[in-house]
């Protein structure tokens, strides 16, 4: 009897183990330590959410005091500004000065076009002299042969014609040349404005005992000049250029040779408007005194000049006539310049000028002369 007891026990109790594992399987297991943790964070969130809204009033409250902040320190940043203001100015005349140092550089652009575009124009007097010429007088050496304009001129309009240098020229030795500290082995490019600096250039040569390389360039103003250099050296083997009797004409070709260091020749007297055309274009060049020019001895004129007209080239021609002729009084004496310089020169020493050139209508000095004669010896 114990036995089946015992039995029916164990059936119980295996039966109300297995409505209680259905009973879990129906309702689900018992929730365990994590899953409880689990939903009390999400019933925590609501928290959260009034976390966030605290933090927003904290910021928004930060930014309303942000101004308050501000104005303080601009407060006491205004007793700051005094001391920096001064470095502030210099900053400021800084920026300020560069623009007014690129207004010239723009100005001298300009005079370069104007300089290549037209040559510049003399004008005679209005109160000129409209009296006959018979006679003149030129200030420079007689042509070697029967081909200058001057001569034809006297032939057509049967007028006596005479050639006399007003200026003298006289060479620079080899002792004050070295004293220029200029080494001819270092040019390789003459600019040539006269025969005279070709003369002079080649004499120093072989005083300094120079052989002039057949590599060297030479740069003439004119094709008269650069025919000249024959003389001296071959011309078919050489690099010549020439222009029209300006160095406006040798600008390209300059600056297409501007890796090459130049020689300018000139006198102690001369015209400054090639220097300054040459610093312009930033070309590499020498200045260098070959020949000097002085006042000519005019004492076989017994003080007296006995011609209707005297031709002048050069401001130091007219500073001639006013040193060998001091009592001089032009009277009915017509004086023709050729040049602004030597237009000019004629005007400070209180002289007329009567012909002038180059002008628009004749750019050359035996244009002008001709010009002249023909409205005046027409009467």
């Amino acid at each position: 009897m114990a036995k089946a007891d015992k039995t029916k026990k164990l059936k119980k109790t295996a039966k109300q183990k297995q409505v209680k594992n259905k009973a879990v399987k129906q309702k689900g297991k018992s929730p365990s330590k994590k899953t409880a943790k689990v939903k009390a964070v999400k019933k925590k969130e609501p928290v959260k959410k009034s976390t966030k809204k605290s933090t927003n009033k904290s910021i928004t409250k930060k930014v309303a005091e942000k101004p308050k902040v501000i104005k303080a320190t601009v407060k006491k940043d205004s007793q700051k500004s005094k001391a920096i203001k001064p470095a502030i100015a210099k900053v400021i005349e800084k920026q300020i000065e560069k623009p007014t140092i690129n207004k010239p550089l723009k100005e001298k652009k300009q005079v370069k076009k104007q300089q290549t575009a037209s040559p510049q124009f003399v004008e005679a007097d209005k109160n000129y002299l409209k009296a006959k010429v018979k006679t003149m007088l030129i200030s420079q050496p007689k042509p070697e042969n029967d081909k200058s304009p001057f001569v034809e001129l006297a032939r057509t309009h049967n007028i006596k014609i005479n050639f006399r240098q007003f200026i003298q020229i006289d060479p620079v030795n080899a002792k004050d040349f070295r004293s220029q500290r200029i080494n001819l082995m270092e040019h390789h490019a003459i600019i040539l404005t006269s025969r005279i600096a070709i003369d002079h250039y080649f004499r120093m040569c072989n005083e300094m005992r120079y052989t002039v390389p057949e590599t060297t360039k030479y740069f003439c103003l004119s094709e008269s000049i650069a025919l000249y250099l024959q003389k001296y050296v071959q011309y078919r083997k050489r690099k010549i250029f020439y222009g029209q009797n300006t160095i406006n004409d040798l600008v390209d070709v300059i600056k297409k040779h501007n890796e090459e260091k130049f020689l300018l020749p000139v006198s102690d007297v001369h015209r400054e408007k090639i220097v300054d055309l040459l610093d312009e274009l930033e070309i590499n060049y020498s200045k260098a005194i070959f020949y000097k020019t002085v006042c000519a001895d005019l004492s076989d004129f017994g003080g007296k000049l006995d011609y209707d007209v005297l031709v002048f080239f050069t401001p130091m021609g007219i500073s001639s006539l006013v040193k060998n002729f001091p009592k001089f009084k032009q009277g009915e004496i017509r004086i023709a310049a050729f040049g602004q310089a030597t237009c000019d020169a004629v005007r400070k020493n209180k002289l007329r000028l009567d012909i002038a050139a180059p002008s628009k209508e004749s750019p050359s000095m035996a244009g002008a002369l001709e010009k002249y004669i023909k409205e005046v010896n027409k009467r």
